[in-house]
């Protein structure tokens, strides 16, 4: 179903206004159901991207030297301003991304929160001093950065650019940021949720544009000194040599083939669930994805015809659907590489469950959730990123190799444990390599926690105070209290 008030022409948003591309280029944009352009996009370059840090440059004094509850305030008013736009955003969002409308109907809440969040994290966060005895005194002054460049991905584009857009905001950054071109619908409610909220003109800037063009110039531009991107490790690797010229300061949010573990002591049922809705909810398109299952030998055959049965009646249908739990593919050419990686999959393991087009949808990026079994550790699909309903299945025979394979891949960024046994539940999550381990849990994400990977997964954290350190620099006053004493070198006796 189509949705109301689409834009005709997605535009720029430099300096507080709607702006065409100095050069007067667009590209299409298309819904994953029937892949066929229903608006079009400015197509921004380096010349955009000039404009938009110019923009942003000049009205970073102003709001860099507002008070935190100042901005605090202005935070406050976005988050009203997100929320009121609840359901035209989640119709936005599943139309553009294919995502089902009752995952999508979240997203303004989250989003919503994450300014509430940072707008709460700003006024309560404190500077530190230290005292070296009676003779100096010592504080810290925190400063925002200057101007931040964000890149978002197409995955739930909207509540992920507000993860960025918060705490830079709530920093005293300005910024430029680029979304995803495959999903910038949702972006276009930006511009009037920030007007409605008062955000100053230039305090925000949005860039629409290819990544190897509007992106690339954006991690280019030198008056940019910071750069957030959540994406592919490929991306990442090529943003971070690219940052090197100018030495930026880089957040890199990357991939991800994340391991679920379960011991045969775990509560099959809670397990079960967790494993189906981590790897198939988003339509399988979420970085945290526990698209990997590790499971010990004596569960592992029911385990894994379990797992196959609910793959085999999770309802794949239209994203405006409230009964859908798995929508479209984002793109066509995502979803080819995803049915590559099914037909490679269908060479190296066991396949279970799924790995075809559902019968009742002919047209549109539909793959019913797919599950292989028997996976070797240096298959492909038990090594790369598939980013898609699709899970790989292995058993492990103890608690040795269950870490050795949870470890056994060029990613780390979550894993999640089941087992009745706490003790080895901490053990394991000390030994895995994972930014973050969530045990007997779903993935629950709670604000104030860093968030990131280790490896290939991304390089360095985002969430909370992390947040707030990424996006500020620290400089430390030194203040004598006394006499000084300074040795007197080259002086006369």
């Amino acid at each position: 179903m189509t949705p109301e008030n689409l834009p005709s022409v997605i535009r720029h948003w430099i300096g507080g206004e709607l702006v065409d591309s100095v050069d007067g280029q667009t590209f299409d944009v298309s819904d994953p159901v029937s892949n066929t352009p229903y608006t079009q996009a400015a197509r921004g370059a380096a010349g955009d991207i000039d404009r938009a840090v110019s923009a942003a440059g000049a009205a970073f004094p102003q709001w860099a030297g507002l008070s935190n509850r100042a901005r605090a305030n202005t935070l406050y008013r976005i988050a009203d301003a997100v929320e009121a736009c609840h359901d035209q955003l989640a119709d936005f969002e599943s139309y553009d991304s294919g995502l089902p409308i009752t995952q999508a109907k979240g997203q303004a809440r989250r989003a919503a929160e994450n300014f509430r969040y940072f707008a709460d994290v700003i006024v309560a966060l404190g500077e530190e001093a230290f005292r070296q005895g009676e003779e100096q005194f010592s504080y810290v002054v925190r400063r925002p950065v200057g101007v931040a460049g964000l890149i978002t991905p197409w995955n739930t584009p909207f509540m992920l650019e507000s993860w960025k857009l918060a705490p830079a905001l709530a920093s005293g950054c300005t910024l430029v940021l680029k979304p995803a071109e495959w999903t910038p619908l949702s972006a276009s409610l930006w511009p009037e949720i920030f007007a409605e909220a008062g955000v100053p003109a230039g305090v925000v800037n949005i860039v629409h544009g290819i990544g190897e063009e509007a992106g690339q110039a954006l991690v280019d531009h030198p008056d940019v000194p910071l750069i957030s991107f959540t994406g592919s490790t490929d991306t990442g690797r090529h943003i971070i040599r690219s940052s090197a010229q100018h030495l930026k300061t880089t957040s890199m949010e990357l991939g991800g083939k994340s391991p679920a573990i379960v011991f045969a002591d775990a509560d099959l049922e809670a397990a079960l669930d967790s494993v189906v809705f981590g790897v198939f909810s988003l339509n399988g398109e979420r970085c945290t994805a526990g698209s990997r299952v590790l499971v010990e030998r004596p569960l592992y055959e029911e385990f894994t015809r379990r797992l196959a049965e609910r793959a085999a009646n999770v309802r794949v249908g239209l994203p405006a659907d409230p009964a859908t739990e798995v929508g479209a593919l984002v793109h066509p050419e995502h979803y080819a590489r995803v049915l590559s990686y099914v037909e490679t999959g269908r060479k190296e393991a066991r396949l279970v469950a799924g790995g075809t087009r559902p019968d009742h949808l002919p047209d549109g990026n539909y793959l019913q959730p797919t599950v292989f079994a028997d996976v070797e550790r240096d298959a492909r699909i038990f090594q790369e990123e598939i980013f898609g309903p699709v899970v790989a299945v292995a058993p492990f025979d103890d608690e040795a190799e269950a870490i050795e394979l949870a470890n056994a891949t060029q990613f780390g960024l979550a894993a999640y444990i089941w087992t009745s046994d706490l003790k080895r539940g901490h053990r394991i999550a000390h030994a895995v390599d994972s930014g973050m381990i969530w045990l007997n849990s779903h993935n629950v994400r709670d604000l104030r926690t860093p968030f990131g990977g280790v490896k290939a997964s991304g390089v360095g954290r985002e969430g909370g105070a992390h947040s707030i350190d990424f996006y500020t620099e620290s400089k430390i006053v030194h203040v004598a209290l006394g006499d000084v004493h300074t040795p007197r070198f080259g002086a006369i006796s």
